[in-house]
């Protein structure tokens, strides 16, 4: 657990405009993976907008009726990355991010903070059902994205398979996702538009 500050009794509209504009600059932060020959990737805004989605269908597939708690994880889940930035696969073994100090300090101040530290804290730890959904939702938009690129020609999908496979093995959390993941390796991200109602 992060040392939690007291939310102040009179918190400007200055300070959560602040915010705003931190939240509006996860925008240009791409995700690092992009140094692997430079794909097109999503930025972390695009990112986590697809997580939530992924989320819900996890959700309601594995049984949740009220998916606020995911719909709040989902989006606070990588909102520190305005200051602690996304590590890659490969960075990650040598970076020390101090996620707990960036996202205290990105929703310090707030009016935020009381209710979405403590969501974030949960997602961290992993130990009830809407993490290991969320978590699953992170995951899933990886293969998601692999699954674009390859449609653009882009071969890093192949090249990343082998973990791939091992996350399904040991990383996922969910029956729903399993399946998900196993859907997805066969899916055209194509299908969506080519099959759609055309006037």
């Amino acid at each position: 657990m992060t040392d939690q500050p007291s939310t102040p009794t009179n918190t400007s509209l200055a300070r959560h405009i602040d915010f705003l504009f931190e939240v509006g600059s996860l925008r240009y932060a791409i995700r690092t993976w992009s140094q692997f020959l430079n794909p097109n990737c999503q930025n972390l805004t695009e990112h986590t907008l697809r997580v939530v989605w992924i989320a819900l269908v996890l959700a309601k597939h594995e049984g949740i009726t009220d998916t606020s708690k995911i719909i709040k994880m989902a989006l606070v889940h990588d909102i520190s990355e305005s200051r602690s930035v996304d590590v890659n696969y490969v960075s990650r073994q040598y970076a020390d991010r101090h996620e707990d100090k960036a996202i205290s300090d990105t929703l310090g101040d707030t009016l935020l903070l009381d209710e979405f530290l403590p969501i974030w804290e949960e997602y961290e730890e992993r130990q009830t059902l809407e993490a290991k959904i969320v978590k699953d939702a992170d995951h899933l938009d990886v293969d998601l994205e692999l699954r674009e690129l390859e449609a653009m020609g882009n071969k890093l999908g192949q090249v990343l398979m082998p973990s791939r496979q091992d996350a399904l093995e040991s990383r996922f959390f969910t029956e729903t996702a399993r399946k998900m993941w196993q859907e997805i390796q066969k899916s055209d991200p194509h299908h969506w538009h080519l099959m759609a109602r055309r006037g």
